[in-house]
């Protein structure tokens, strides 16, 4: 168990967690959320030590053994990858390199036998016999082939360490399980590996994540970080939305309310004050609004942005046909003879473990790209904006966030242009901010509102959640539900493509998958999983 009382830290002026109390118990799962930069990474770092606390206690029972994901991606470079998937359980990996140590050593003493025997038993105590077994099917079950599991770390890509280093830290059954963004990175599949392996887990886990699904998935109780407090929710992330909203909803009629009654005392105050009649009930109402306590009353420092597409003109028959396209990154070919005919109402999110060739065929579609060879026909009604993955090519200057939203609109008036700015938060001073200094997320937001500027019946997308909070991906969620135009998209948040998704296309080695149906229902497709297990153990596969 972990007990958190009376918890404080700040930052200069600036106060992030005030007197928390908090208690987490083996069993459950604990979801961390809270909006950018409300302190939900600082709070794991708190609890595993790597930062210090202004006041208060953290304290675990026993001899409790905690795992952490670590961020960095380096670190193990010389380790090979089942080493660093034990190392996670620090006092087995030493057990087990003292071990093989002592058995290498050419003049083997009588003392080094019977350090030798201490050590076996050590071992076997720790489940040493079964570690590489354990590490090997973490790393299977997390998508990394078996013969990744003897290269060194620094043989695999920046996906694969990140996999690895979650292998590192679910490796050994630790009492306390700290996991900040676990799901970035991983494919679905994987994904939904990580959640079983979570739901089945009998200890404490502690996980930030901005994966709405993987939260209502995994996640018994909610932790919400607002205006330096953390209040426990039972339940998941669905139902402390529920209540949230229902609270929020509260807090803003009692606060209307009391508004209310300071502005009729105010009023009755105005009038009476120098009335000698009338000024002892004047000063009787002007205690009672000193005591109406306003500013405590709000309700969340949460915001949200307003997400809306509308398009120009509507939509024709015609929307986009593509023929035999080829198209090689960096010397290899990504996609070969690929074929596709987009209808009127398609909303096709194109899944799967090919990232570079999904990236490649949007750049190609935005005209971004020239393809090796084949043909793209958008048809004459369609006009398209894109989402690109990487942004930062167009943040490059110092103009001002309005400046720079500014060029890509059809009105330049100042007011017109604030108003799309202000529906993505930035309002006042904000929008004045020099574009190269934007955080990830303030980017992606400017990305939107450009699009949403555009007019375009047509939108590309491609990981449009990353960087986003919870309340920035709802918002982009439903601005895309409600929209009437073609969508092409790309993204790991499963709740974000089951919501929008009419039609899959998974691209494979050797060709497509192709389906008109619901995304859960495309998941548990069986024909699907064959055909996809024969498409990566041959490379080569026949279009669906």
């Amino acid at each position: 168990m972990i007990t958190v009382s009376d918890l404080s830290l700040s930052y200069g002026q600036r106060t992030l967690f005030k007197e928390v109390n908090l208690k987490f118990t083996g069993g459950n799962c604990y979801g961390i959320i809270g909006a950018n930069g409300a302190g939900k990474s600082t709070f794991l770092k708190i609890l595993d030590g790597e930062i210090e606390h202004d006041k208060g206690e953290i304290t675990i029972s026993g001899k409790e053994r905690m795992a952490v994901l670590r961020q960095d991606h380096f670190a193990f470079e010389e380790y090979t990858v089942t080493d660093t998937v034990i190392y996670g359980y620090p006092v087995l990996y030493g057990v087990m390199k003292e071990r093989e140590a002592v058995y290498a050593k050419e003049d083997f003493t009588e003392a080094d036998g019977l350090r030798a025997a201490e050590l076996e038993g050590d071992f076997a105590e720790l489940g040493g016999w079964e570690a590489e077994s354990e590490a090997g099917r973490l790393l299977s079950g997390l998508g990394l082939d078996e013969a990744d599991h003897s290269k060194r770390m620094s043989e695999l890509d920046e996906s694969k360490k990140v996999r690895v280093l979650l292998a590192q830290a679910l490796f050994g059954n630790p009492d306390i399980l700290l996991l900040d963004e676990p799901t970035n990175g991983l494919d679905l599949e994987s994904i939904a590996w990580l959640e079983e392996f979570l739901i089945g887990f009998p200890n404490i886990v502690i996980v930030v994540s901005h994966d709405r699904h993987f939260l209502n998935a995994v996640c018994t109780h909610i932790c919400d970080i607002d205006m330096g407090r953390i209040r426990p929710y039972s339940g998941n992330y669905d139902f402390w939305y529920q209540m949230s909203q229902m609270l929020q909803r509260q807090g803003r009629e009692q606060l209307k309310k009391r508004e209310e009654k300071a502005k009729e005392l105010k009023e009755f105050i105005q009038r009476f004050a120098s009335n000698a009649a009338k000024s002892r009930q004047a000063t009787s109402r002007k205690k009672v609004l000193e005591k109406l306590d306003l500013e405590n009353l709000t309700v969340t420092s949460r915001k949200f942005p307003f997400v809306g597409f509308k398009p120009d003109r509507a939509i024709g028959n015609n929307v986009l046909r593509v023929e035999k396209l080829c198209v090689s990154v960096d010397g290899g070919e990504v996609l070969h003879d690929f074929s596709l005919v987009v209808n009127k109402n398609d909303k096709i999110v194109f899944a799967g473990l090919e990232h570079i060739a999904k990236t490649a065929l949007f750049d190609v579609l935005a005209g971004i790209r020239k393809p090796d060879s084949g043909d793209v026909y958008w048809g004459q009604t369609v006009s398209f904006s894109y989402f690109p993955k990487e942004n930062a090519s167009f943040f490059g200057g110092t103009e001002s966030i309005v400046d720079w939203l500014r060029q890509y609109s059809p009105d330049q008036d100042d007011t017109y242009v604030r108003g799309f700015l202000g529906r993505m938060l930035f309002s006042g001073d904000e929008a004045l901010k020099p574009v190269n200094v934007l955080s990830g997320g303030e980017r992606v937001r400017c990305m939107l509102a450009r699009m949403m500027l555009s007019g375009a019946n047509a939108l590309i997308l491609d990981e449009p959640t990353n960087h986003l909070d919870l309340e920035a991906i709802t918002a982009l969620n439903d601005g895309l539900i409600a929209f009437g135009g073609i969508i092409l998209f790309n993204s790991h948040d499963h709740e974000f493509v089951g919501s929008i998704a009419n039609r899959i296309i998974e691209i494979i080695p050797g060709g497509i998958i192709d389906r008109i149906c619901a995304f859960d229902d495309y998941l548990a497709d069986g024909q699907v999983k064959e055909l996809r297990a024969a498409a990566y153990h041959s490379k080569t596969s026949p279009r669906i």
